[in-house]
């Protein structure tokens, strides 16, 4: 029998986390890399890909839906969300291996096109598998601090296939620079055994966990009632705004700091180690939020994490007063680094805390839409990150921006106010909102979670 609520063996947390490493990869250097290749390599307008990345978020209104409620409503035998998770193998491999593999003769408008199908195809394929992923990840404990460990599990293998897409993208890099480097076909290589290694890795990881059969067909018909009940969740109303201020600030980090490295601190090559220096606190600092949060709450410890976050990027803003490269690097490194230690307590307890949520859906509704639910705060932040990367095309071009050249100070300073200002401004809003107006914690989880036992 299916014991939600017991300690999850480690076992299974390792089955749960492992397909984490590959969607890490492609997430990382698609965030970080496809930007720079179209624009640099690809010679395509940075507005053009503002453009697609926002089309994506339109896109994504229909698809993340679509994704959740069907997989709520999955009853095969397999599972509602292991079938899932098994289809989108195929999707993603395809759409992956397209963002980095244009044909060499493809030019122009049919370039265009080429990259906003393959940029669509990724995020929808992507969908497939985060949406049912996350929702199993809250099926598998309905223990309040188990679902913290689980998480924070799943957080560490994403972020180790972070860390290896930064290899992928220090090799990228070095081979833009390289005299007749081909980074087209360094890029089509990397993305051809990224998309084999993920897929084997879902495979052995769906073949390795269970689902509660208890939770099988237990979502309304309608779909569109199924997405009011969330917005009805005043706990998820209020979490919903928090995450798309946090991630509008995050995902301004995420699309800038090639550019940064690049133009602001002159010195690209050090890029990967900037973003390895917020990578390698996030994983390591993991087994330390996970006994914290039981000891000051979790809700408390993620508003520390926001602050501290913004404050770790503000700080970067100082890059462009400082006088010389070491400084520069000195400055973004001590930055990235708390910014990571941050990240880890974010990484673990903010899914955490949405499964909490979804218990509540429950105890108002008796259902369980864990799908619908991640599906949501899914779009929220693909959402958030559309919107910057829209604003970032924009300020890129307006600004005078020319690739593969030096920049004025009027593109340094619109850069380096979008990496640190916004993250700042963002993180800090979110955090206030979290202490004032989030108020699900332990006790009062208890307390529903007791009910919900009993029925």
């Amino acid at each position: 029998m299916f014991q939600a609520n017991t300690k999850v063996p480690l076992k299974t947390s390792i089955a749960y986390g492992l397909p984490g490493i590959g969607a890490g990869y492609m997430y990382l250097l698609l965030s970080l890399y496809v930007m720079k290749f179209s624009t640099d390599v690809l010679l395509i307008s940075p507005v053009v890909m503002g453009l697609i990345f926002s089309a994506s978020r339109i896109w994504d209104a229909f698809s993340d839906p679509v994704a959740g409620y069907l997989s709520d409503r999955t009853t095969l035998k397999f599972g509602r969300r292991r079938t899932w998770i098994i289809i989108s193998c195929i999707p993603i491999s395809i759409a992956f291996f397209a963002v980095f593999s244009p044909p060499a003769s493809m030019q122009g408008e049919d370039l265009d096109r080429w990259m906003m199908f393959a940029i669509l195809g990724f995020y929808s394929a992507m969908t497939l598998f985060f949406v049912p992923h996350m929702a199993l990840g809250a099926e598998l404990s309905t223990n309040y601090h188990e679902r913290t460990r689980l998480f924070g599990v799943r957080h560490i293998f994403y972020t180790v296939g972070s860390i290896l897409a930064l290899g992928s993208m220090h090799y990228l890099i070095q081979e833009e620079l390289r005299v007749n480097g081909n980074v087209r076909e360094l890029a089509s290589n990397l993305a051809l055994w990224s998309v084999l290694i993920t897929s084997l890795l879902i495979i052995y990881s769906v073949s390795r966990l269970k689902e509660n059969p208890d939770y099988q067909d237990r979502v309304n018909k309608n779909p569109f009632k199924a997405f009011a009940d969330v917005w009805k969740n005043p706990h998820a109303r209020i979490l919903i705004i928090i995450l798309f201020i946090e991630n509008v600030g995050g995902a301004a980090i995420g699309v800038l700091t090639l550019y940064i490295a690049q133009y602001v601190v002159e010195a690209p090559t050090w890029a990967p180690l900037i973003i390895l220096a917020y990578m390698l606190p996030s994983t390591l600092s993991v087994p330390l939020w996970i006994p914290l949060s039981r000891k000051f709450g979790k809700v408390n410890l993620w508003v520390f994490s926001l602050f501290l976050t913004g404050v770790s990027f503000g700080g970067i803003f100082l890059i462009l007063f400082a006088p010389d490269v070491e400084v520069r690097l000195l400055i973004i490194f001590i930055g990235a680094f708390f910014a990571g230690i941050a990240a880890g307590c974010g990484g673990a307890i903010g899914p955490s805390i949405k499964g909490d949520v979804i218990d509540y859906d429950e105890y108002l509704t008796g259902e369980r839409k864990e799908g619908s639910y991640f599906a949501a705060l899914n779009f929220v932040y693909k959402s958030a990150y559309g919107v910057m990367l829209l604003l970032t095309g924009f300020v890129l071009e307006y600004s005078g921006f020319i690739p593969n050249q030096d920049q004025t100070m009027e593109v340094k300073l619109a850069l380096t106010s979008l990496y640190g200002l916004v993250p700042l401004i963002c993180y800090s809003l979110g955090a206030v909102l979290l202490f004032y107006k989030f108020k699900l914690g332990e006790k009062e989880y208890e307390k529903i979670r007791t009910i919900l036992d009993k029925s």
